[in-house]
Order: C-alpha cells, then structure tokens, then sequence
C-alpha cells in the first residue's frame, strides 16, 4: 500500500525520546546510542535515577526533564533547535495506564489518561514539525499499544487514547510525506516493561456487579505485575530502530504507517480482521443501501 519514497541520511541521527526512566524507553536509547547515533533522552524526574543519566551522557547523549502533560511541553523541542541540536526522530513512547470500568472511571481520571497519552505526543509533534518540515527530513515514532485495536475490559479509557494516537498518526503520516517527513506507530502487543508499575485503578471502589468480572480479574493482574507477557523487550527495539533509521528490516520499508509486534498482537490483529469481515457478512446488504438514488 506504501507508494511515498523516503530518502534518509545517511550520518547519526538525534533522537528525542520521551519516558526513559525505565522499560521500552530506556531500552531504545541504549539501542540507539549503540549504532552511533546522539540519544536525547527525557524522563520527569532525571534526579530520580542518576546512574541512567550518567550512562546516557557518557555515552555522547543528553538527559533532561520533561512532563509531557504540561502545556508547554514543546518548549524543550524549541530550546534544542534553537540551541543548534536538530532533532531527526522523535519518539513518543511516555505512558501509563489507568484501570477500571467505564462506568465509574471519572473525568479527571479520563482527561489524564488522554494528557498524557496523546495530548502530550500531540504537543510535541506540533512542536517538532516545522525544523523537520523546513530540512525535508525527519521521523516521527508514536508507541501505540494492541488496545488501540482492540481493548480489553478494564482498559476503556487506556484503548480510546491509543486509538485517538493510531487514527492521529494515520493521518499525519498522509500530510507530511510529501516532504520526506515520516509518521508511524508502534502498536505493541504484551511486553515486560514495568507496565504494571505505572498502571492506576480507578478511584472508587468497582461496583458489586463487576466483582468477579473479567475486567476485575485484569485490573489486577496488570497491577500486581502477573500479567504474563511474550514479548522480548530487546528485539523490539531493534525492530524499532531499525524501521525509523530506514537500516536492516526498515530497508526499502519506509512507507509503511504502522509497525505491530508481537505474537499475540499478531492474534489480536486477525480478530479484529475476523471481526469486520464478519460486521460485512451481517450487515453488508444494509450498508450498501443507504445510498442516494440517482
């Protein structure tokens, strides 16, 4: 389906990645800072963990504090261009979840989950865009989760921000190819990167009807941290890097709006295909009718 041609180039690029502090975020700018390229690595707190930030630097990178719920959010991206550090790849990868049923899950729990999930890339894509736009290049790297496909019980308000995500990118994607700027998504399926730790349950005690439900028996097994998970953390970074840098499986690829990963996302895609091709068998005859007569 990709027909845009993509050029990259070819030197070190500077990535901005956001939610280093831990898991996936982490992992990526060790991956990136392996293949030679200027990691610019962001967490809340860098005083939180001295020892990651002393790593990354002494490595060629940066570490610096970033809230990406705040409002000025994209005041960072501004600073490093203005600084002379132009950003080639930014990575929107800071998360969380918040768990409960839809129900009872309130405003204030929903609005956060959407600062942070997609508000919070959304002001740094604004933010980016113009330097990647005016230099003709650049990439932009959403992580997305299965839950924007499909979501489970539990994960309402976690799978309408992922897909809010999902469907931004898509377009996106549309509006800056022609000038040779990438957009795309990285919908993951289960992997081991301290999910659990930075998953909330909703504020008020779960109803008595939903005792004993599934999305009780997940909200917990989220945050307990026994949810059990298949993906290789370290693999998927290199997938990661690899598809953005345009280098190994990323090769020829660059096109392409989404990258999925993991066996059981490979399931869940193929019963989210089994699901619409089923809506199409019931109710195909009734969405090909409703057209205006001429």
């Amino acid at each position: 389906m990709a027909t845009q041609t993509f050029t990259t180039p070819q030197r070190p690029l500077t990535w901005l990645i956001t939610g280093c502090s831990s898991g996936l975020g982490l992992a990526l700018t060790r991956e990136v800072q392996s293949h030679g390229h200027v990691a610019i690595a962001t967490s809340r707190n860098p005083a939180r963990t001295p020892e990651l930030v002393a790593e990354v630097e002494r490595n060629g990178g940066k570490w610096l504090p970033l809230d990406v719920t705040t409002q000025d959010s994209g005041r960072l991206v501004e600073e490093l261009e203005r600084s002379g550090t132009h950003i080639d790849v930014l990575v929107n990868n800071a998360g969380g979840s918040i768990h409960g049923v839809v129900e009872q899950l309130g405003d204030e729990e929903a609005r956060s989950q959407m600062e942070l999930l997609y508000f919070g890339p959304y002001r740094l894509i604004r933010a980016v865009l113009p330097y990647m736009r005016k230099r003709r290049f650049g990439v932009i790297v959403n992580i997305s989760s299965g839950a924007g496909l499909e979501g489970r019980p539990s994960m309402g308000i976690y799978a309408a921000a992922k897909a809010a995500l999902d469907g931004l990118t898509k377009v996106l994607h549309k509006e800056v190819a022609p000038f040779n700027v990438r957009a795309l998504y990285v919908s993951l399926g289960t992997f081991d990167t301290n999910m659990g730790i930075a998953a909330a349950v909703q504020k008020v005690p779960m109803d008595e009807d939903y005792k004993g439900s599934v999305a009780e028996k997940l909200t917990g097994l989220v945050t307990s941290g026994k949810l059990e998970s298949d993906g290789d953390v370290g693999k998927a970074v290199k997938a990661i890097f690899e598809v953005a840098a345009a280098e190994g499986i990323g090769a020829g690829r660059e096109g392409e709006v989404c990258l999925p990963l993991g066996r059981d996302l490979a399931v869940r895609i193929k019963e989210v295909v089994d699901g619409y091709n089923h809506t199409l068998e019931v109710f195909g005859d009734v969405c090909n009718n409703v057209f205006i007569e001429k």
